[in-house]
């Protein structure tokens, strides 16, 4: 019997700070979080990290939580019950971290009598810190208690036509009748070291801007290629001409090295001191609406661009539970199901 599992990052029980303080924990030691060796990850987030930022991260939530909770969580349970309706196989939603955890929608489907699971990992591109993660911690569950089960992995769907279309229309839908002279995609910031760490060639990979537009077997399993490329397929599917929109990294934490660039709240806070009046942002990395699109850029970025010149920052939503997305997700189960996924 087939069944598929769809995972998103996690969130806080609770705006309570002991519960962000937990979810925090769980998150931050994780070694593709932070690739540093355990007894360095665990003094700088236990010793230092832990120590302050639950506190603010909690006041943080407490602006974007819903009545029925998490953002995250809602729209991610939103989007399984509309896909469970369209499918025909089982579908259980899990996060990497904290509830309902990957193990507790494991066990949810090996109840059912699921012994093949799709596992889709909520990310359009591939990264060491959401994917890959999110990829292992199955198998360590599986080898320890689904060992009858037989997992495949949905791949990473940033350049897949579909998911171009629907995000783009999400776009366009969004910028209806709406005055805007530059589009940011903005997707979330990685250390430069994960990309590096990605490279299977162990030589293409240069962080020059330019070698995410070469060939090479590299571009599989590198986040900067596809977030590159996510902004080049809307660009074309939109008919975008150069130079009204641009590709930045939100979300860095100096204190790991050195990450993608350009940074967003840089990049936005220049356009408006620059003289742009109306922009729009868009964040391509995340599938649903959570505390970085809502809060990160629905209000502490629209406030940087308004205090700095500009007029109206345009927050375009996450594709979140649209029927549109809905729809391809459900067709790409059924064709897996059916053995048909490419």
């Amino acid at each position: 019997m087939k069944g598929v599992l769809l995972v998103n990052l996690g969130s806080p029980k609770s705006t309570k700070t002991d519960d962000v303080k937990h979810y925090l924990d769980e998150f931050l030691m994780d070694e593709r979080v932070i690739d540093l060796p355990r007894w360095f990850r665990t003094f700088l987030v236990r010793g230092i990290i832990l120590k302050t930022r639950p506190k603010r991260s909690a006041k943080a939530y407490k602006k974007i939580w819903w009545k029925g909770g998490s953002p995250l969580i809602v729209l991610s349970e939103r989007l399984k019950e509309k896909i469970k309706l369209k499918v025909s196989v089982s579908v259980s939603l899990a996060m990497r971290y904290g509830e309902p955890s990957i193990y507790t929608g494991l066990k949810e489907l090996h109840k059912q009598g699921v012994s093949e699971v799709l596992l889709v990992p909520l990310y359009p591109q591939f990264a060491m810190a959401t994917t890959e993660t999110i990829l292992v911690k199955a198998e360590e569950l599986k080898e320890k208690y689904f060992s009858n089960m037989q997992f495949t992995s949905l791949p990473a769907f940033y350049n897949h036509p579909d998911y171009i279309r629907v995000l783009s229309n999400s776009i366009q839908e969004s910028l209806k009748g709406k005055q805007w002279e530059h589009l940011l995609f903005s997707y979330h910031g990685v250390p430069n070291r994960h990309i590096r760490k990605s490279d299977i060639t162990q030589s293409h990979c240069k962080m020059d801007g330019k070698c995410c537009f070469s060939e090479s077997p590299a571009h599989e399993f590198c986040y900067r290629h596809q977030c590159e490329m996510t902004t080049q397929n809307v660009a074309n599917y939109l008919e975008l001409k150069e130079g009204t929109y641009s590709t930045s990294f939100q979300s860095r934490v100096s204190i790991l090295g050195t990450w993608l660039t350009p940074y967003t709240d840089k990049t936005i806070t220049s356009f408006a001191k620059n003289g742009t009046q109306n922009m729009a942002v868009v964040t391509p990395a995340f599938v649903s609406d959570c505390l970085e699109t809502l809060e990160e850029i629905g209000m502490e970025a629209v406030e940087d661009f308004e205090e700095n010149g500009g007029k109206k920052l345009h927050v375009i939503p996450c594709i979140n539970d649209r029927e549109d997305w809905v729809n391809v997700i459900s067709r790409w189960i059924d064709e897996w199901a059916h053995k048909q996924i490419a």
